[in-house]
């Protein structure tokens, strides 16, 4: 199986299965003389367990990390760092039944006709456990990005029809309610929605969006290696998303120039745009401004309403999905939404290293 791997300079390989004995990560590319303990990339950790409220799937897990490499005295050494969390909560009898049967909405079907052979248990690798070794490396990422003042805002943009209104944006909101809405009213008609979800035996989807401040102008290469194509890349490979925008997005569609494009000006005697429709991003490369990106999450799949399907026998089936569930994926993916951009930035930083012979010079004279 390929595709565990991303990155050109700031690479991770995330490794594991659902329930398995573990699951993990090796990042490879950090710079050595970064500060880094368990503690800072528990911390992210803990923002996306399961277990913490009744809006995510009830089983339980500590997610405790363990520093396997890469640092010393505190620091990192330059050598890969690899990371373990293993998993203490597996109850892999509640999904026996999968094995004979392709569940709406999952990969079984699809691993099957690839590989011939899948593990069922919790979904494996198609799992979104997967995504804590995600999270682990992004820890790494934004620690790196917070020395370089890059500073990164994700949220919970939209639960279902209910979207925040960003005259009440409050970003103290995000860590405070359980749904990481930075609009406390917005959170509250949320609640009550996906409360009737749940009594409905019903799952929600909802939308992730993300601010990145104080990126600087030059971060992304052209045309195949766009700053938008490289992070759209990294979010779209987050199992529940379905859909990618940049700046107003889909919206542009409906658009006319030139009322869409950004005009320049100077602020600060600084080279700024009036607006912000691109979103941060011009001809795939980083402006200077704010970089604005949002995804679309689907609803969990795994729900106890009857659904139809069939068995590896072709046969014609009705099931009831047993098992522990999210009601709603958003939250828990908000920080894996921003962890991943996290990796790609540092990643398309290290890239943008070499693209001038004066900053090459600058470094190494």
């Amino acid at each position: 199986m390929s595709g565990s791997t991303i990155g050109d300079h700031f690479t991770i390989t995330t490794w594991g299965e659902s329930h398995g004995k573990a699951i993990g990560v090796v990042i490879d590319g950090c710079p050595s003389g970064l500060s880094l303990c368990e503690e800072d990339i528990q911390i992210y950790l803990n923002r996306r367990k399961p277990g913490n409220s009744k809006y995510s799937t009830p089983r339980k897990e500590s997610d405790l990390v363990e520093i396997l490499s890469g640092v010393f005295n505190g620091k990192t050494t330059g050598t890969p760092i690899s990371l373990l969390i293993k998993n203490e909560n597996q109850h892999s009898s509640d999904y026996n039944d999968i094995a004979l049967y392709y569940r709406p909405g999952h990969a079984d079907y699809t691993y099957d006709a690839k590989f011939g052979f899948r593990d069922h248990r919790g979904g494996g690798r198609s799992s979104a456990r997967e995504t804590a070794g995600r999270v682990a490396a992004g820890a790494v990422a934004s620690i790196i990005l917070k020395q370089l003042h890059i500073e990164l805002i994700t949220y919970t943009k939209s639960i279902g029809t209910i979207t925040i209104n960003y005259n009440r944006f409050d970003r103290d909101e995000i860590m405070t309610n359980l749904l990481c809405m930075p609009d406390a009213i917005a959170a509250k008609e949320a609640t009550l929605y996906l409360d009737e979800c749940i009594q409905q035996k019903k799952s929600s989807g909802g939308m992730i969006e993300c601010i990145v401040k104080g990126l600087p102008v030059g971060i992304g290469e052209p045309v195949f290696n766009k700053l938008e194509a490289v992070l759209a890349k990294a979010i779209m490979s987050i199992g529940a998303v379905k859909s990618f925008e940049i700046g107003d997005g889909i919206a542009v569609a409906a658009a006319t120039a030139p009322e869409n494009n950004d005009s320049f000006m100077i602020r600060d005697d600084i080279i700024a745009k009036a607006t912000n429709h691109a979103g941060g991003i011009l001809g795939g490369i980083s402006d200077g401004s704010d970089l604005i990106l949002r995804c679309a999450v689907k609803p969990t799949p795994s729900v106890s309403s009857l659904q139809k399907t069939i068995t590896q026998s072709k046969d014609e089936t009705e099931i009831s999905i047993r098992g522990r569930h999210d009601p709603i994926i958003v939250p828990r993916a908000v920080v894996v939404v921003e962890s991943m951009t996290a990796i790609t930035l540092v990643d398309m930083i290290f890239s943008n290293m070499h693209s001038r012979m004066d900053a090459i010079e600058n470094f190494y004279l």
